[in-house]
């Protein structure tokens, strides 16, 4: 189980299974069991780049092996070695080489080559590529005539790497095709695409660019094929984020040789490619979702699907009782709540192969055909006359924007993604007022840390900064069309809508910043109980900066082929015969509520019940999980939720409306097919994202009923898997709600992607913490825009956008540029 879960980049939960075996070893005292265990936690800290903490268990592995177990010893220093290498310390991985050679010595011509090829790694990571290459071709040769053909294939990639970092390129891909050989005859296709682009990389340092064309179609080809065998999407995900470099070596290939020929139509095939290389597991599942391949599936599996969750709660039950209590300090019950977060990781683990089970099962999963990433041509199709699509892509060396009209192509070349990531990350914590937590920083230090004192001046400035880098090249080029923005990187979490207009004035010519300060601060964020401290909020500005909305709506999308998807599936579905709104607010989060003391005055009770079923435990244990993660410390009310509601319900005819306040806010209600008979779906509550375990993130609902009994108040991502909500537009009130783990060639996996398997055709949600106070306003005005003026939601989104950004109050954008659009325009 260790070995699945680093295989599938849950390192923690690897880690937690190898630390349970250790255990076991330590306790019937098998040392050399104990080292090897070490050693396999050290290969997790290593391939999530902890090298320090790979190294201690290097050490302990070390201290605990036989004496006459030298195989094992030599191959902990070989590791070692690579370690020392990644941390660039090469005298001490040149120490450690030298000292596992020398064990190796006597011990056979394997183990003895085998050193030399770890030494070898030394001097070619410290570029003494010449020494490198000597003790490389002193090693080839005993491998070829031991027939070790293995060896022999690792051996010639790496003497083609060193010919790659030395400049020889046509000596690489000699070397490199000797390798294909063999490795066509082991018949592995991950190790053939990999040395394919390998020689196509080389191909192009030579400028033989049709060639590394060839090439790398050739290593697409085999990806795509290996994708397409992997039958469970988490592990097809998984593998299509490892090779998202040969599509983005592709575009650039191909950008090339656009530049040398305008017209060959090599750009149309970049776009072609980087719409292959994004968002195909979203694709796969909006097609899932319109054969409907739950629904005839085998009765046995989904019984068993409800067995295992139970386990699941019982199990969370009792670890939830110790992590949440003063049991937490007892040594050996945090070992049993951790031992428990093993077997849960397990029990999950086993949960995701039975839903790959359950969709084998379906006689129609065998007959789905999953769609192709669009053509140029086909995306086209997709737009109105009103609109061009901007496509990003961003590279290490350089980035790409493509703008497509119905009739049109022109693409840009746009600064290397790590210079628009550093720009979109910083406006990001200075428009969100870093209540919010970057997607691309997940796993390290928050980037957004100073809360105090931000000037409007400097969202501003950083919104000008951000869009020369990623609009200057088309500035003049897009007059007011609607916008439709499929993004890439740190960009995934920017509203294009608060970025400048680079037509207008220039935010650097305007004059002085006022100096006054807002005098209303929010009260409270619907994502957490507590607001960040902010002693000044930026102050309302007279500059002349203008935002992008003003002259374009906005659309963002995770690629143009999921609105094709979209409108196969939804092309016979109608909405004449709905009503118009269904909404969720103001629900009860805790036991102390005022509401449940007026309850329980009313029904002569003071004394809450206990809960009666396993399955809240695990609810509310997630919750919790989640919360910590974004440092919240519960959940408190959101009255601005009521008002909002109050106010949207006006906007409605009493037969045409369905709403739920306090202990009626719940999962009951959230998951009823009652809400399939409304157009509109909308829920104000408390929301959050868990990068970590998208699964996790979710809105909270009521937790408690009105005699103050715990119940399921957690909708979360699963959730929205089982469920049907053919809703025209769902809206999350609620906080971060676009926002979600960040998977390359993904996308951001959160709520949205959940809310369009539902079925909702269009969403609005948040990217950041919002502010109860103000998102009761952007609400108000959104509804009146849409059910008094007619707008559709987009139209009404931006009318909202440009009511709050010219009120003084409410003009900063972490007020109106918190809500992003995604889905069908039309």
């Amino acid at each position: 189980m260790g070995l699945l879960y680093k295989s599938l980049g849950d390192y923690q939960s690897s880690i937690n299974h190898y630390t349970k075996a250790l255990d076991i070893y330590k306790k019937i005292g098998n040392k050399p069991q104990q080292a090897i265990v070490h050693g396999l936690i050290a290969s997790v800290y290593d391939a999530s780049k902890n090298s320090d903490e790979a190294l201690k268990s290097y050490e302990q592995a070390l201290l605990l092996l036989n004496k006459e177990d030298y195989q094992s010893e030599i191959l902990t220093l070989r590791n070692m070695v690579r370690t020392y290498n990644s941390l660039k310390n090469y005298p001490k991985a040149l120490e450690t080489a030298q000292r596992a050679l020398s064990l190796s010595k006597g011990k056979g011509k394997n183990e003895e080559f085998k050193s030399l090829n770890i030494l070898a790694e030394v001097y070619d990571s410290n570029g003494n590529y010449q020494k490198a290459l000597e003790t490389y071709q002193t090693i080839l040769p005993y491998f070829r005539q031991a027939g070790l053909r293995f060896d022999e294939a690792d051996i010639l990639n790496q003497i083609g790497r060193t010919y790659t970092l030395s400049n020889q390129y046509q000596l690489a891909i000699n070397t490199y095709n000797e390798e294909l050989k063999l490795r066509r005859v082991f018949k592995n296709g991950t190790d053939e695409a990999d040395v394919l682009y390998s020689i196509a990389k080389n191909q192009r340092q030579l400028k033989n660019l049709e060639t590394a064309l060839t090439n790398i179609d050739s290593a697409i080809k085999i990806v795509e094929n290996i994708r397409t065998n992997v039958q469970n999407p988490d592990l097809r995900t998984s593998y299509f984020a490892t090779v998202q470099n040969y599509y983005k070596f592709k575009i650039n290939l191909l950008m090339e040789l656009h530049k040398k020929d305008p017209s060959k139509g090599y750009n149309a095939i970049a776009i072609e490619t980087s719409e292959a290389s994004r968002a195909r597991g979203l694709v796969e599942l909006l097609t899932e979702a319109r054969a409907n391949i739950r629904k005839g599936a085998n009765p046995e599996l989904l019984a068993q699907e409800n067995r295992l969750q139970d386990l699941i709660n019982a199990k969370e039950k009792i670890r939830f009782e110790i992590i949440n209590s003063d049991k937490i300090k007892n040594p050996v019950l945090k070992a049993n709540a951790d031992k428990l977060q093993t077997e849960i990781d397990e029990l999950l683990n086993q949960q995701k192969q039975l839903e790959t089970k359950i969709r084998q099962s379906n006689p129609k999963y065998a007959n789905l055909k999953y769609p192709q990433p669009l053509k140029l041509a086909q995306i086209q199709q997709q737009l109105d006359k009103d609109s061009l699509l901007l496509q990003y892509s961003l590279g290490e060396e350089r980035s790409f924007l493509w703008v497509v009209s119905p009739t049109s192509l022109d693409t840009y070349e746009l600064p290397k993604k790590s210079e628009i990531d550093k720009a979109s990350i910083n406006l990001f914590c200075l428009i969100s007022q870093n209540s919010s937590k970057p997607p691309s920083a997940t796993g390290k230090e928050n980037p957004c840390q100073d809360t105090k004192n931000i000037k409007t001046r400097q969202i501003d400035l950083a919104a000008e900064e951000l869009s020369k880098l990623v609009l200057a090249p088309v500035k003049d080029k897009l007059g007011k069309k609607r916008l439709v923005v499929v993004t890439d990187g740190a960009l995934q979490y920017i509203p294009f809508a608060a970025l400048a207009d680079l037509t207008a004035q220039s935010t650097s010519q305007r004059g002085k910043e006022k100096k006054n300060q807002l005098d209303n601060k929010p009260k409270d964020n619907r994502g957490g109980g507590l607001i960040p401290e902010i002693d000044n909020l930026p102050p309302a500005t007279n500059s002349n900066y203008q935002p992008l909305f003003i002259n374009h709506e906005i659309v963002n999308l995770p690629s143009a082929s999921t609105i094709a998807i979209q409108r196969q599936e939804l092309a016979n579905r109608s909405s004449t015969n709905k009503k118009t709104l269904a909404i969720l607010a103001d629900p009860v989060y805790n036991a102390d509520d005022a509401k449940i003391r007026l309850q329980n005055a009313r029904n002569k009770e003071t004394k809450p019940k206990p809960s009666d079923s396993l399955g809240i435990e695990l609810e509310r244990s997630a919750l919790k999980r989640s919360a910590d993660i974004l440092n919240r410390q519960g959940w408190g009310r959101l009255p601005g939720t009521r008002t909002e509601a109050d106010t949207i319900l006006k906007l409605v005819p009493d037969g045409d409306r369905l709403t739920v306040f306090d202990f009626d806010a719940n999962y009951n209600w959230a998951t009823s097919s009652a809400l399939n008979q409304f157009r509109i779906l909308h829920f104000a509550t408390h929301g959050f994202v868990n990068d970590a375990n998208p699964e996790l993130s979710g809105i909270v609902l009521s937790l408690v009923d009105k005699q103050g009994k715990d119940i399921r108040g957690y909708l979360r991502l699963g959730d929205l898997f089982n469920l049907d909500y053919p809703a025209d537009l769902i809206v999350l009130s609620a906080c971060e709600t676009g926002l979600g783990k960040e998977i390359q060639g993904e996308g951001l996996v959160g709520l949205t992607r959940g809310l369009m398997y539902a079925g909702g055709e269009r969403l609005v949600v948040s990217l950041w913490q919002v502010s109860d106070e103000g998102t009761a306003v952007f609400m108000q005005e959104f509804y009146k825009e849409m059910l008094q003026e007619s707008k559709s939601p987009n139209e009404a989104l931006r009318a909202t956008q440009l009511k709050m950004w010219s009120q003084e109050k409410w003009r900063n954008p972490n007020y109106w540029a918190a809500f992003a659009f995604l889905g069908e325009w039309r």
